[in-house]
């Protein structure tokens, strides 16, 4: 009997021991995400990239190439303290805890409980007896649980959730790079402005002296009523353009300080002063679509969401198969507190336990069938991303290539007024021309000097949509982690 007992528990051990030894994980392996630009990925160099243009890899911090220390220092500030940044590393923590959660299932799960009741009832209930009975009971137990990942459902999920939270943190790359970019813009937009304002500054005492100089003329009865009504009407319009420069200007400033994490007007100090716009450098370095669709965060985001999808279809086929667990209990004691420690009263149980759906109306299938088609969508939405950056970095750098050269003529037109300008003035001192043809030259100058202001800010800001194309901005905050 005891030999037939023996071969029973040695077979059992060799059963388990085979079934944990013989694990399968079930479900497609994932081999990385489909070729969606072929094309683009052999090519070596961006369709769209011009001369100015070189394939050296780019800098992660971009925006120091424009040469501002205050666009410097607000980026580095909203890098730390900027509330979206903030909700990005919240969400990284929690896939990083969510990761590390389902790590733990595949550890056996261990627990304790002491209790000591007292139970006080009468004699009757179990005898003929009269009065009452006392009992004191102690008793310390432990309980284990473990299920056997006997097809790999745990280790799919352990999968997804790695996956998954490779994908938070590309994600809040993507933060860094959107925050960078937005606050380069609106920090061009507000210099871009102020210089703006000085021009119109200067339009407005241009058309304020044509205004006096008309009124005289009226009042000599040389001139009509009409080019006075004129001179005015151009005044105000010089005025009523100062007025929407003020409160763009405030705009800008609140803007800026906002995306920095702070309360409108904390950064007035620091911005109020007029400075020029920024310019980029006369090489801008772009890498090539390759390095590009290694490095854009969304890509990456996209990729890791796409094999966190194909882990979960092995997941959802592990639920098909049986599912084995162990649950054994311990426990000691008795009626006195002393026979928690007695090893004499050990009570000991181990119950293996096979679990199997062999008939649920079909819904562990359709279940397959729902992580295939979240597969399939997460596919479709990487081939998504990568086309889109690609159209985003061409057309990216076409527009930087043609505000190149629309910055370049602007520069040529303001120089020949400039010139004008000077023309007309010796002809006001030859007195072959009246103070009003000269002040006319210069209002021609004025406003296109407005146009080269603008085709500055507006070549800079191409800079800046070429940079968050190319999706940098995040390689120093994962630095410095």
């Amino acid at each position: 009997m005891l030999r037939s007992s023996t071969f029973r528990r040695a077979t059992g051990a060799a059963l388990i021991a085979s079934l944990l030894t013989g694990c399968a994980t079930v479900g497609p392996n994932y081999a990385g995400a489909p070729s969606s630009a072929p094309t683009a990925e052999t090519r070596g160099a961006f369709v769209r990239a011009d001369a100015g243009v070189v394939q050296a890899a780019p800098a992660p911090r971009w925006w120091e190439s424009l040469g501002d220390p205050v666009l410097n220092q607000l980026v580095d500030q909203a890098l730390v303290d900027a509330p979206g940044i903030a909700v990005a590393n919240a969400r990284v923590a929690q896939s990083r805890a969510s990761l590390a959660a389902s790590r733990t299932a595949v550890l056996p799960a261990i627990s304790t409980s002491f209790a000591a009741p007292y139970i006080n009832v009468p004699s009757n209930l179990v005898g003929d007896g009269g009065g009452r009975d006392e009992i004191n009971a102690y008793n310390l137990g432990f309980d284990a649980s473990w299920e056997v990942d006997l097809f790999g459902g745990t280790r799919r999920k352990i999968e997804a959730a790695a996956a998954r939270a490779e994908a938070a943190e590309a994600s809040a790359a993507d933060a860094r790079v959107t925050l960078s970019a937005e606050i380069a813009r609106a920090y061009v937009g507000l210099r871009a402005r102020q210089a703006m304002k000085a021009l119109q500054q200067r339009q407005f005492d241009i058309d304020s002296e044509l205004v006096t100089l008309t009124r005289q003329r009226f009042a000599g009865g040389t001139i009509a009523r009409q080019p006075v009504n004129a001179a005015e009407a151009q005044a105000f319009a010089s005025e009523a353009d100062l007025a929407r420069s003020d409160a763009e200007i405030a705009v800008l400033m609140d803007q800026i300080a906002v995306l920095t994490g702070k309360e409108p007007g904390a950064v007035d100090s620091l911005l109020t002063a007029p400075a020029a716009v920024p310019l980029p450098p006369a090489q801008v370095s772009v890498g090539d679509p390759a390095l590009l669709l290694r490095s854009r965060p969304d890509i990456r985001m996209a990729e890791r969401q796409l094999a966190a999808a194909n882990a979960d279809i092995g997941a959802r086929i592990a639920d098909k198969f049986p599912k084995i667990s162990f649950l054994g209990l311990l426990g000691l004691g008795g009626q006195n507190i002393g026979d928690v420690f007695d090893p004499a009263n050990i009570v000991g149980i181990a119950l293996p336990q096979i679990k199997w759906s062999l008939f649920d109306g079909g819904r562990a299938e359709r279940q397959v069938e729902v992580a295939r088609g979240a597969y399939a969508e997460a596919e479709a939405n990487y081939r998504a991303a990568v086309l889109g950056a690609l159209q985003d970095a061409e057309g990216s750098l076409a527009r930087f290539g043609g505000q190149r050269v629309a910055y370049g003529k602007a520069i040529d037109a303001e120089t020949r007024a400039r010139r004008n300008v000077d023309l007309q003035q010796q002809r006001l001192a030859a007195g072959s021309i009246a103070r009003p043809a000269r002040l006319d030259a210069e209002r021609q100058a004025v406003q296109l000097a407005m146009a080269s202001a603008s085709a500055r800010a507006e070549l800079t800001t191409g800079f800046i949509a070429v940079e968050k194309a190319l999706g940098l901005g995040w390689q120093t905050a994962d630095a410095e982690k």
